[in-house]
C-alpha cells in the first residue's frame, strides 16, 4: 500500500496534530482492513460533531467494503441532525434508548470499536460498561483533554483542532483510499465532516485553526453543499424553539458583577415549550455578544441532574471553571459539566462559585 505523507507534512506545518503520523496511519489502515464487524460509538446526547464524525466514519467504512458495520448511540439524535441519520441504513443505526439489548449485542459482537469525539467511556453513559468489557481492539479519534491512551490500539487525540470531525478529515486524507483528494470521499461522508466542523466551531466563531479553513475550502471544492448544511442546522427548527429562546433571553438571563451570564432552565419551562433534545443548541453562546460578559453558563434540569454548558471569551477559561466547580471539562473556551443538586439551588451555587473563580483564578 502507498500512503500519502504530503498530508502528514501539511498537518505538521499548519497544525499541531502529532498523532497523525506514519505509524498511526499504517496501524489504522491495518485494523480497518482486518475488521469484519466494526462498531462506531460516540458520546451520549450526540451533537453535530459527534454524529458528524460517526456518520462520516460509517460511510468511509462503506467505501472500504465493510458491509457489516454499526453506529451505536446511547440516545436519539436531535431533530436538526436527522438529515445525517437518514444517510445511514436503518439496520446499521442502533440506539440504546430505543433497543438496549440490540445496542449491547452490537458492541459485544464488534471486532473493532471506533470511539469518536469522547475521551473516556463514561461519556457514553449506558454504553460504558459494555465498552469496558469488550475485548475488541479500539481506536480513538478525539479532541478533548486527557484520554486514557492505554485502552486503545491506536489513538488520535489532538486538542489543537476544531473538532473530532476535522481530525477525522485529516486522518482520512492520509489513507491510501483518499490519497489527499477530498473529492474521493463519499458524498455523505464529506457532508457529515463539514457538518461536524461547522457545528463545533459555531460556524467558524470559535476554535478555528489554519487547518480548519483548509479543510472547509477543500470540501467546498469537492462539492459539499454548505448552504444545504446551514439550512438544515439553522433554519428548520420548530416555532417553539424560537419562542423558548426568546423566553430564556428575556426572563432567565442574569449577569453577575463579575461578568458571568447564566440561564437556568427547569423541567416546567421545558414542558411548556415542548422542548426536544437539541432545541437549546447554541443558546449558551448568545450572552457572549454582551461586552461586559466574559463567561456564559447554561444550566438545564435533566433526568436527576443539572447539565451545565459553559462558553467564554478569549482570556477566560471555561475548561478550568468546569473542572473546578462543575465536575466536567472540555476546551479552553467551550466546556461542560453537571451538578447533582436541586434545580432551586443552582442559582446560588453559580453565583457563589463563579465569583470565587473570577476573583481568585481569573484575576
Amino acid at each position: 500500500m502507498q500512503y500519502n505523507f504530503v498530508i502528514l507534512h501539511l498537518v505538521k506545518s499548519y497544525g499541531n496534530m502529532k498523532d497523525i503520523n506514519r505509524s498511526n496511519i499504517q496501524a489504522l489502515a491495518g485494523l480497518l482492513e482486518a475488521a469484519e464487524h466494526p462498531v462506531i460509538v460516540t458520546h451520549a446526547k450526540p451533537d453535530g460533531d459527534a454524529l458528524g464524525s460517526a456518520v462520516a466514519m460509517y460511510h468511509f467504512l462503506g467505501l472500504l467494503g465493510k458491509e457489516d458495520r454499526k453506529i451505536v448511540l446511547n440516545d436519539r439524535c436531535p431533530g436538526y441532525l436527522r438529515y445525517l441519520e437518514d444517510t445511514v441504513d436503518t439496520q446499521d443505526l442502533v440506539i440504546h434508548e430505543d433497543t438496549p439489548s440490540d445496542a449491547e449485542n452490537a458492541i459485544a459482537d464488534g471486532d473493532l470499536i471506533l470511539c469518536l469525539d469522547f475521551h473516556a467511556f463514561h461519556r457514553t453513559r449506558n454504553l460504558e460498561g459494555f465498552l469496558a468489557s469488550s475485548k475488541a481492539k479500539k481506536i480513538l479519534v478525539d479532541h478533548h483533554l486527557d484520554p486514557d491512551r492505554s485502552i486503545y490500539e491506536v489513538s488520535f487525540s489532538e486538542t489543537a483542532v476544531s473538532s473530532a470531525s476535522e481530525l477525522l478529515y485529516w486522518i482520512l486524507m492520509a489513507t491510501p483510499q483518499i490519497d489527499s483528494d477530498a473529492g474521493k470521499l463519499p458524498k455523505d461522508c464529506a457532508t457529515a465532516l463539514m457538518t461536524g466542523m461547522t457545528t463545533d466551531t459555531n460556524n467558524f466563531n470559535n476554535s478555528v485553526y489554519p487547518t480548519t479553513l483548509i479543510m472547509a475550502s477543500r470540501l467546498l471544492e469537492a462539492g459539499v453543499d454548505r448552504d444545504f448544511i446551514l439550512r438544515k442546522i439553522n433554519q428548520e427548527h420548530s416555532e417553539n424553539r424560537l419562542r423558548l429562546k426568546g423566553f430564556m433571553l428575556k426572563d432567565l438571563l442574569k449577569i453577575t458583577d463579575d461578568g458571568v451570564a447564566f440561564m437556568i432552565l427547569d423541567k416546567e419551562a421545558q414542558l411548556h415549550y415542548n422542548m426536544q433534545e437539541g432545541d437549546t443548541e447554541g443558546f449558551v453562546n448568545e450572552p457572549l455578544s454582551i461586552a461586559k460578559v466574559r463567561m456564559s453558563i447554561f444550566a438545564r434540569e435533566d433526568k436527576g441532574e443539572v447539565r451545565i454548558s459553559i462558553r467564554s471569551k478569549n482570556g477566560t477559561s471555561a475548561n478550568r471553571c468546569a473542572r473546578l466547580f462543575f465536575d466536567g471539562g472540555g476546551h479552553e473556551n467551550a466546556a461542560g459539566g453537571k451538578l447533582l443538586i436541586p434545580i432551586g439551588e443552582v442559582e446560588e451555587y453559580i453565583r457563589k462559585n463563579t465569583h470565587i473563580y473570577m476573583t481568585e483564578y481569573e484575576k
